[in-house]
């Protein structure tokens, strides 16, 4: 029984968040962070040396004295979850029921065996980002707990609190009530570069305190499918389950990522490792610490990408970016005359690779915040300013997994939709009762191929109405694998159907 950790299927294989349950236990992979009573840590620079014998390297002195300082500021974190349940012979489920016991008093309360506690046990890791106890982990490590301990490199341990945790972005901040702890200092995550070398601290397998080395294998990566907001690290540091929430390191000795998920076919480290990116888990820090949630940035766009045949048709070559397909109305977008067609380049001068990036710096900026927009419209770049608002509370209760939440595969597996904010008005020119909006949808799915697109709004599936997301995922979770589904949407200002084959 593996609980902890949980495998997120994609086409090429299998990303998983970094958990360990110990012997029968299942929890999440990372728990609370740990005190501990050392100096706070420095930044040390590695610097090229001379080996014995007068060839030009790189001394191992540097690895060390990064590996010791990061180290006194990564904890272990122990979760427990409690489970109740009855387990005596021909224990019924209607011994639960409120209603037999109403009916037949305390002669029935005597009859039902008494319940007994199983207790499910995971360790993983944490980082800490403040000497007055402040640890940064990942939200599936703490996930359910209704225990957590942090141990400390010194073999000290405590109880620790969730302060706040955000599954949209996998990170979670607990405290423990010390003082003068050691602490990793923040890195940029953005100046990182392909090939430069990192060190990854924390707990595998139970194993504490575990250093390993390695490089920057690629930045931005997106559509993993396994939160809501991604723009992964890649590393090819040894990360294993029980390294979830522990600290991604570069040679200045600065926390850059925190480790959360890895690709596997065998459940064990393959080469592949996914760290969130120091100023995300900064950003979300931050705003759980100041307001107990995660305020996210929001223009009112939907967007997608560019890809080569679209760029040619918009009078570009390039294929970066992230295209307009709508702007809601009364949204910031829309005031600043934002409009469909229009490529997003840069974001206050950040060059937009994809719309998974755009989407993640926008919800990292606090609402307020004035933003230049870089866009191409009618072949001829020009800016944009914008002022950023909240995101609404209707799309904030949606998620990319929520949305779409139904098991197994279906001809509409690998989209995204959302509530249409407003249902009574008007999305993008779309008028539109009721139904959701398409603000995602995977490149390889069937309704990729099909000639679905972001920004469609989605009236019926097989003729069933659908009124808002929770009527998505209820008929969504009825289709048949391998039978094919039609939709009615609105796309623009017409009305159409669209079948779409199961992909088997």
């Amino acid at each position: 029984m593996n609980r902890s950790v949980t495998s997120i299927h994609v086409r090429f294989g299998a990303p998983i968040l970094c958990g360990l349950v110990l012997l029968t236990a299942a929890v999440v992979a990372c728990s609370p962070p740990s005190d501990v009573t050392i100096h706070q840590s420095t930044a040390v620079a590695a610097q090229p040396v001379s080996q014995p014998g007068g060839e030009a390297g790189i001394s191992t002195q540097p690895f060390v004295a990064i590996a010791k300082q990061a180290k006194a500021a990564v904890v272990n974190i122990s979760s427990v979850k409690k489970n109740k349940y009855r387990n005596e012979r021909g224990a019924s489920p209607f011994f639960d029921d409120p209603f037999f016991r109403r009916f037949f008093g305390e002669e029935f309360e005597g009859r039902v065996p008494a319940p007994r506690e199983h207790r499910e046990q995971g360790l993983g890791s944490g980082v800490i980002v403040s000497s007055d106890g402040y640890i940064v982990t990942n939200n599936h490590v703490v996930e359910g707990a209704d225990e957590l301990t942090v141990s400390l490199p010194d073999k000290r341990t405590f109880k620790a609190t969730i302060i706040g945790a955000d599954p949209k972005t996998d990170v979670a901040v607990i405290k423990i009530d010390l003082s003068n702890l050691p602490v990793l200092p923040w890195g940029d995550a953005t100046q990182l570069q392909v090939g430069e070398m990192v060190l990854a601290i924390g707990n595998p397998f139970g194993l504490s305190q575990t250093v390993t080395m390695g490089i920057i294998s690629a930045v931005g990566r997106a559509n993993m499918g396994i939160v809501d907001y991604e723009d992964f690290i890649q590393t090819d540091a040894a990360i294993n389950p029980g390294n979830s929430g522990g600290a991604l390191v570069n040679l200045k000795g600065e926390l850059v990522g925190i480790n959360t998920a890895i690709f596997t076919q065998s459940g064990g480290y393959m080469g592949i490792g996914f760290a969130i990116p120091s100023n995300m888990a900064k950003s979300v820090m931050n705003s759980l610490m100041k307001h107990g949630k995660v305020v996210r940035g929001w223009i009112g766009v939907s967007i997608q990408e560019v890809t080569q045949d679209l760029a040619k048709e918009f009078g570009t070559l390039d294929t970066k970016g992230a295209l307009v397909t709508d702007v809601m109305d009364d949204s910031p977008a829309a005031k600043a005359k934002l409009e469909r067609g229009d490529i997003i380049t840069a974001y206050s001068a950040t060059i937009i690779r994809d719309p998974g990036q755009l989407r993640a710096l926008v919800a990292e900026t606090a609402p307020g915040t004035t933003a230049i927009l870089s866009i191409l419209r009618d072949k001829k770049t020009q800016d944009v300013t914008v002022t950023i608002g909240e995101l609404p509370k209707e799309l904030a209760k949606t998620s990319r997994r929520g949305s779409n939440s139904s098991k197994g595969e279906h001809a509409l597996t690998g989209i995204t939709v959302e509530n249409i904010p407003n249902q009574s008005g008007r999305l993008g020119g779309s008028k539109a009762q009721s139904g959701v909006v398409v603000t995602d949808i995977d490149v390889t799915s069937p309704a990729e191929r099909a000639g679905l697109r972001a920004g469609d709004i989605i009236r019926e599936i097989n003729r069933n109405p659908v009124k808002d997301v929770r009527d998505f995922e209820r008929l969504t979770n009825q289709l048949n694998p391998n039978t094919a589904v039609l939709l009615l949407l609105n796309r623009g200002n017409a009305t159409i159907f669209l079948s779409i084959n199961a992909d088997h």
